[in-house]
């Protein structure tokens, strides 16, 4: 039986099995090609200084009208537990970088993320808005540059924006300083973009994410941690890392800017809906990542 992961930190310190959908494989959900388009400047709100995370809390998901979820086909998620006082994951101003998988918490709470940004569903947005189910956002620049706004409503909902690289390649076939690029470049752009400069970093595939290499780039471009996932979404059901296929409190879960052309004709909130009802099955609230991580102060 395999040890859950918790926080590690450098090389080898994550026991970590990475999801064989991880951003760009699994079952009809392949990365799609980037189209360039000249970029869409917008503005943003900075991040205020202390373990704020730059975006406004989440809508108490109580205040969703049952109706609301019935419109998606779905029943309401149980309530998100308030954020704790103590949050479990403590982040350092400088030095290594740690990398999670999962956040250690007692609360029945999971966590969703969505990588990439291909699909800008505008009914997703319109979903969101209506459910207010927190999510973070690990945006690649060349994916997303063709139309930055479609994430700024979903970033208005308290939605964090994180680094997810320029271009998706596999980090570990890519020198040091080729790897720094895509790491600074992308947080140079994502912040000029959304007015807060991302704090996570996510590799993609999960490759090198134990690497010396990779935790040098992370720490020299301003992110603060290297994210994972336990569980990641497929079209209708997770794949699971653990044996007896179930969540477990403070799971990370990976899903994707995805629509009918990756996911074998599902729409993005049709894979979303899937998602949450898997969730809602087994008794679990989404929380708001940010909310469990410490940031440092001063």
């Amino acid at each position: 039986m395999k040890q859950r992961v918790r926080v590690g930190y450098g090389a080898g310190a994550l026991a970590v099995l990475l999801a064989a959908s991880g951003c760009g494989s699994g079952s009809g959900a392949a990365d799609r090609s980037p189209v360039p388009a000249a970029p869409v400047a917008t503005s943003g709100t900075p991040a205020p200084s202390g373990t704020g995370t730059g975006t406004p809390s989440a809508p108490a998901q109580d205040a969703v009208p049952e109706a609301a979820w019935a419109k998606w086909g779905l029943k309401p998620l149980p309530k998100a537990p308030a954020p704790p006082a103590d949050r479990p994951v403590k982040l350092t101003r400088s030095g290594q970088v740690p990398v999670f998988s999962e956040v250690p918490t007692t609360d029945k709470v999971v966590f969703i993320t969505l990588d990439d940004g291909a699909e800008k569903d505008p009914k997703f947005v319109e979903m969101l808005t209506e459910l207010k189910v927190p999510v973070t956002m690990f945006l690649t620049e060349d994916i997303v540059k063709n139309d930055y706004a479609y994430f700024k409503p979903l970033q208005a909902l308290g939605n964090s924006i994180q680094n997810h690289t320029v271009s998706h390649p596999v980090m570990s076939k890519l020198g040091p300083a080729q790897q720094k690029a895509q790491v600074c470049d992308d947080q140079a752009a994502l912040t000029e973009q959304y007015g807060t400069a991302p704090y996570l970093f996510r590799p993609p595939y999960g490759d090198g994410a134990n690497t010396a290499a990779l935790n040098t780039a992370v720490q020299e471009c301003g992110p603060r941690a290297v994210v994972l996932w336990r569980e990641s979404m497929q079209i209708h059901d997770m794949q699971y890392q653990a044996a007896d296929k179930k969540l477990r409190s403070g799971d990370i879960i990976l899903a994707h800017f995805r629509g009918p052309s990756e996911l074998k004709g599902e729409t993005m909130t049709g894979m979303f809906g899937e998602l949450l009802a898997r969730i809602q099955e087994q008794g679990f609230a989404v929380a708001r990542l940010d909310d469990y991580l410490a940031r440092p102060t001063g």
